[in-house]
């Protein structure tokens, strides 16, 4: 998964939580309040630029599946996507592992199409579309046998060293 769909936040190989489709976040509120900004150019294998709309519902998606996502959820008062680069969490409390919750790499928070990320948590997805560095080939893929990547061409790497799951890839 981690070929073809991106994640907000990223673990490096000492184990730190790093951005990777983040730009910078902002805590205020004494933590109960964090905007997350997206880098620019980011953009899905269809083409499509990765808005915050998409991400909302990836999270949304994400934390109806996922332990800690069910505790990000109970303690979420509001998820908005104020713009299209914002992504805001007003909560209930503070929670400074919200980067460790999106990012850390088992039960990943993918972000994917907002028309895809709306699909009930308990099916899958029709469509493998992420903005991650490669495009699975669906159409060269044989059950059991034989699953096909290529190269994005319109992947935008982090400007640092790739480790784990942070920076370039």
């Amino acid at each position: 998964g981690l070929m073809v769909f991106d994640t907000l936040y990223g673990m490096d190989a000492s184990f730190t939580i790093q951005p990777q489709m983040v730009a910078g976040h902002l805590v205020e509120d004494d933590g109960r309040r964090w905007t997350i900004n997206l880098r620019d150019g980011l953009i899905f294998h269809d083409g499509t630029p990765v808005l915050a709309k998409d991400v909302v519902a990836s999270i949304e998606r994400w934390w109806r599946l996922d332990v800690l996502g069910k505790l990000l959820a109970a303690i979420t008062d509001e998820l908005t996507a104020p713009t299209d680069k914002v992504i805001r969490f007003r909560l209930k409390q503070p929670f400074p592992s919200l980067p460790f919750a999106l990012g850390k790499p088992s039960r990943c928070c993918f972000i994917m199409p907002e028309r895809l990320a709306q699909t009930d948590p308990a099916k899958q997805v029709a469509e493998i579309i992420g903005s991650g560095p490669f495009r699975f080939r669906a159409d060269e893929r044989l059950a059991g046998t034989r699953a096909v990547y290529e190269r994005f061409a319109g992947y935008v790497p982090r400007q640092e060293a790739p480790g784990f799951t942070a920076g370039a890839k």
